[in-house]
């Protein structure tokens, strides 16, 4: 539906995700960040609160980041966990990364679901 190379934007992720308060189904905007299985999940249950009030929820998150911690979350090209242009050997450095990332799934910064995806992104390159 969205083409996951061109980076994200959050107003336009806010916008769809307001949407989802007010049309009769919601999730639109999961599958504009290239998270398909919760956009689906929100579709099923639209016709309960709960997707309508996540809508809502995930649409002032998105307003209320700034852009670097937007894109690190949603455009994989801008990732602050991006491996540096100077690195002794790639499979260290994805190693590196995934632990961070781990630390911050342990932290509750991110999601399970944006872990396992930036972690299955990390091992597609090797």
């Amino acid at each position: 539906m969205f083409d996951s190379i061109t980076p994200k934007n959050r107003q336009v992720a806010a916008v769809l995700a307001f949407g989802g308060v007010m049309l009769p189904v919601a999730g639109f905007h999961k599958f504009y960040l290239g998270q398909p299985l919760w956009g689906i999940v929100y579709l099923l249950l639209s016709w309960t609160p709960i997707p309508h009030i996540a809508s809502a929820i995930d649409a002032v998150w998105y307003l209320t980041q700034d852009s670097n911690r937007f894109d690190s979350n949603f455009n994989s090209t801008t990732s602050l966990l991006s491996p540096s242009p100077i690195v002794a050997h790639p499979m260290t450095s994805i190693a590196e990364s995934i632990r961070e990332l781990d630390k911050l799934r342990e932290d509750g910064l991110i999601s399970e679901y944006e872990f396992e995806q930036k972690r299955r992104q990390w091992l597609d390159r090797l």
